[in-house]
């Protein structure tokens, strides 16, 4: 009886110990990440899962600390998930194309940052070949997709857009415009699985989890699993 109940005893530790290690993982080093719209195409499709660095962009007390940790703080280009301004309680996942103090503008589609053009060629899709002037006659939803700015970041937060550019609500759409620092919640960093949508599908709960098996083999998107995210 002794015996049996040392046994449980550790299996309990051990599990125990399992569910401590993937919280402390999840709360501060990575979390899982699905991507639920078109805003990020063509570099990130609906239905890639990404894990997300929430380490990297993490406080630090001291100097030395950045020196030695892997730290660092949010970069141009970066794509980052974040809580959306307008409504804390969803993600979002943009590129942050412009810092504290940058002058962000984009003149017929073309972004620039402090007066230089961006060459974004390798990451951007736009797909509608129109291009909007800053006629005010014209829905503020047209005339700032093409036409933005210029607009000065405020301190301690980021301008971010959606690499489909075309078809992506950003900062040039949101009413508090750019994102708090405090509310950057890491990087994304890797595409770990990616799984080809199809119409119907339940966004959560059991149901979710059996139609994403239906079908896995087929839907899965192989050629997508462990790239990079740039």
């Amino acid at each position: 009886m002794r015996r049996d109940k040392s046994l449980f005893r550790e299996c309990f530790e051990v599990l125990l110990i399992a569910v401590v290690f993937a919280l402390f993982v999840r709360t501060f080093v990575f979390q899982a990440f699905k991507i639920p719209s078109g805003s990020m195409e063509e570099n990130l499709l609906i239905g890639d899962q990404l894990l997300v660095n929430k380490f990297v962009y993490g406080p630090t007390a001291s100097a030395w600390e950045r020196r030695l940790l892997p730290v660092r703080d949010v970069r141009r280009g970066d794509v980052v998930v974040f809580k959306f301004p307008d409504d804390p309680r969803q993600d979002f996942i943009k590129r942050c194309v412009g810092l504290p103090g940058d002058e962000v503008e984009l003149i017929d589609k073309v972004l620039h940052v402090d007066g230089e053009a961006v060459d974004d060629a390798s990451y951007t899709y736009r797909n509608h070949p129109r291009v909007y002037s800053r006629s005010t006659y014209l829905p503020d939803e047209f005339r700032r997709r093409d036409n933005y700015g210029p607009y000065v970041v405020p301190s301690g937060t980021y301008f971010c857009l959606g690499d489909n550019r075309d078809n992506s609500h950003d900062s040039r759409a949101w009413r508090r415009t750019t994102v708090p620092r405090e509310f950057v919640k890491g990087r994304a960093v890797l595409i770990y699985w990616s799984l080809e949508p199809r119409p119907g599908d339940p966004t959560r709960g059991l149901a979710r989890v059996g139609r994403a098996l239906s079908g896995f083999f087929e839907r899965t998107r192989w050629e997508r699993t462990g790239r990079l995210v740039r």
